[in-house]
């Protein structure tokens, strides 16, 4: 079995299993499914220049090729993590080269264009626009971050998804098949749920699942001249692999919201999916543990101040034991956070409070709450007026005010009736009743 692929040793599996045509591309029939646009587009030949933004392994450069080969245009490709500017002119020549001498269009496949800057990005601009080119940009982050207005002015987005298992799985069949006429009398079985081990494996990529069955042949049991890829042999090809998870990337920001809006939305059990997913995928715990303190301020507030400790509290284990006694004790706050009280007063009237500190005057602290240390500072009435709480009836000084007389009574902070911000409320009310009477009696008293 050592020769297994020495017809094509030099062409990996998934270089090989590329399709040729939409009919036997795998995936993306929202795009390219009978009426779709992509299709429509390729089918019309009305090309125009395009972007494809979707995740690893779902087709992106295989879909540039396909439309290429159809429109019988040259295809031009460079990749943004080995290019600059120096390749961008090069391969605008070489289309100027097709287009004045034989007629043809190009289409310039740009790999990872996200990570051009803004002067390689504007670079393609007039080309672009001339139509010297036919841009098929991919990138795995979002454009609307990543790229120029200009540029993604100029260009449609197609959105591809992560292909599902029923699509990896014939994936896999249809390369086994493939890999068995390599070889008169070869035989590649798949023993008990190693396809569906394989398939989960692969994360919704085709050419990570490809790659991940070239691995596990090479692994194979021989057993009566069949090669066979069992349980045992998968676990030592999957043993510290991760899902899919770009930190920093899309996925990260995509998967760090869907956490923070189930705990939102008080749902302890996607609210762990979530964690459990960033974790898996190689997240930093530190920077969840940061993302639950977040939450647990942001969301719940004071409804629930124990929400808080708890997520404090995890942060340390986190910090002080690590895995796994750390990431239990996320899991623990994650969950708690999830089913507490839900109150964002305190994270709305912190943003009110902000807004008007930033668009008002700096307007001058009230005398009666200055300190008065020095003779000149008594002299100047510093500190006049002021009540001590605590010599107050329920060390409260009803009617006073601790705002700058500008501002008025002004409230930022709403209490909810949610956990003990409803206890908060009652306790507000009442506090503002006994200033309304005390305002009430000094009026009567001027009169």
């Amino acid at each position: 079995m050592t020769d297994l692929f020495s017809r094509q040793s030099h062409q990996p599996l998934a270089a090989r299993m590329r399709p040729t045509t939409l009919d036997t591309f795998y995936g993306q029939q929202h795009l390219i499914g009978q009426g779709k646009p992509l299709r429509e587009a390729v089918n019309k030949q009305t090309l125009h220049s395009m972007i494809f933004w979707g995740p690893p392994g779902v087709g992106k450069t295989t879909l540039a090729k396909i439309i290429t080969a159809s429109a019988d245009a040259h295809f031009e490709s460079i990749s943004a993590v080995l290019s600059g500017v120096k390749e961008i002119r090069v391969a605008i020549a070489k289309a100027q080269e097709q287009r004045d001498l034989r007629g043809r269009k190009t289409i310039l496949f740009v790999d990872e264009v996200h990570r051009f800057n803004k002067s390689q990005q504007d670079a393609f601009l007039p080309f672009v626009e001339d139509g010297t080119v036919i841009l098929i940009g991919a990138t795995t982050e979002n454009p609307s971050f990543e790229l120029n207005n200009a540029l993604l002015s100029r260009c449609r987005v197609y959105v591809l998804k992560s292909l599902d298992t029923e699509d990896i799985k014939a994936i896999i069949q249809q390369a086994v098949a493939v890999m068995e006429a390599d070889r008169e009398q070869y035989q590649l079985k798949l023993e008990d749920n190693a396809l569906d081990l394989l398939v989960n494996g692969a994360d919704g990529d085709a050419r990570r699942a490809l790659n991940l069955l070239e691995i596990a042949t090479a692994l194979a049991i021989d057993r009566d001249e069949v090669s066979v890829i069992n349980n045992a042999v998968l676990e030592q090809v999957l043993s510290g692999d991760t899902r899919r998870f770009d930190k920093g990337g899309e996925y990260f920001y995509d998967q760090i919201s869907a956490l923070h809006k189930s705990v939102r939305g008080s749902s302890p059990d996607a609210a762990l999916y979530w964690l459990c997913r960033m974790l898996d995928g190689g997240c930093d715990p530190l920077y969840i543990a940061r993302r639950i303190a977040r939450i647990a301020t942001e969301d719940i507030g004071n409804a629930d101040p124990r929400a808080l400790e708890l997520a404090l509290n995890a942060w340390n284990i986190q910090e002080r034991l690590g895995s796994p006694e750390g990431e239990l004790a996320l899991a623990q706050a994650v969950t708690y956070c999830a089913v507490a009280a839900k109150s964002n007063a305190v994270y709305t009237a912190f943003k009110a409070t902000m807004a008007d500190i930033q668009s008002l005057p700096s307007y001058e602290v009230p005398l009666k709450l200055r300190n008065a240390p020095t003779s000149l500072m008594e002299e100047l009435d510093y500190g006049v007026g002021y009540r001590y709480a605590h010599d107050e009836k329920d060390a409260y000084a009803a009617g006073e005010s601790y705002l700058p007389k500008e501002l008025g009574e002004k409230q930022y902070y709403f209490p909810t009736q949610n956990g003990l911000e409803k206890q908060i409320a009652e306790k507000l009310d009442y506090l503002r009743s006994l200033d309304r009477l005390s305002n009430q009696t000094q009026n009567e008293d001027k009169s």
